[in-house]
């Protein structure tokens, strides 16, 4: 049991910090290639355009600052993130502009941003309301926020072998390739406690976003939000 945002925060950044030599060869196997069809669908649902700022946020190593460049060259994207370690693997692989950021409290001025976007986020922040408010703040009238990240999925004839890739398939790759098979267990069980698609989508609307929608994907386990400001 996490006894507050404080240590879940900690925990978090330091779980991240062990993994980032391995993250993005993890996020490939366990999601058998898909991510990166996703990601390249998060860029197109943010609706870039030239000299468009956009942030990333939860970066990770950058793969959405990345993909943005390669569909829009001459969009600005910022890959902010809190876990140092990350930072560090992604700032060898492109040329972005890169910024230490806690999600709940943005060093960005109001209104900063046509486009927000971030990958496997949401589930690990302490205080969904706030973060999902600081990117209403930062983004500009009409501007767009898309998040890529788990979802409970609904029961179903998939159900089985749904279960046994979250609590067999994704610890054993954790152990094989990271050798860190509690920290994949974590990833688990915070896809299995993170909201369901409906009810992020709730969030959204309740901080103010407008057009709100959503895309279940692999088998209802992961899902894509996207809406207006």
């Amino acid at each position: 049991m996490i006894p507050s945002n404080e240590k879940k925060a900690d925990d978090v950044r330091d779980l991240f910090g062990r993994l980032a030599s391995r993250y993005d060869v993890m996020n490939r196997l366990m999601t058998g290639g898909q991510d990166v069809r996703w990601r390249k669908a998060v860029i197109r649902r943010a609706q870039l355009t030239s000299g468009a700022y956009l942030l990333d946020l939860g970066a990770g190593t950058g793969d959405l600052g990345r993909e943005a460049l390669r569909q829009v060259p001459d969009s600005l994207p910022v890959a902010a993130d809190f876990t140092l370690e990350m930072m560090r693997v992604g700032q060898g692989r492109a040329a972005l502009r890169w910024t230490a950021a806690d999600a709940l409290q943005l060093p960005f001025p109001d209104e900063a941003f046509e486009s927000t976007v971030s990958g496997f986020l949401m589930r690990n922040v302490s205080d969904v309301q706030q973060a999902l408010s600081e990117q209403f703040r930062v983004l500009k009238p009409g501007g767009r926020i898309v998040i890529l990240d788990t979802t409970r999925p609904k029961k179903n004839l998939f159900w089985p072998f749904i279960w046994l890739h979250l609590h067999l398939a994704i610890p054993f790759l954790g152990w094989l390739i990271a050798r860190d098979r509690a920290a994949y267990r974590y990833l688990t069980e915070s896809t299995e406690n993170f909201l369901r698609a409906e009810e992020l989508g709730a969030r959204l609307a309740m901080v103010g976003f407008q057009k709100i929608e959503f895309r279940r994907l692999m088998f209802g386990t992961i899902a894509i939000h996207w809406a207006e400001k």
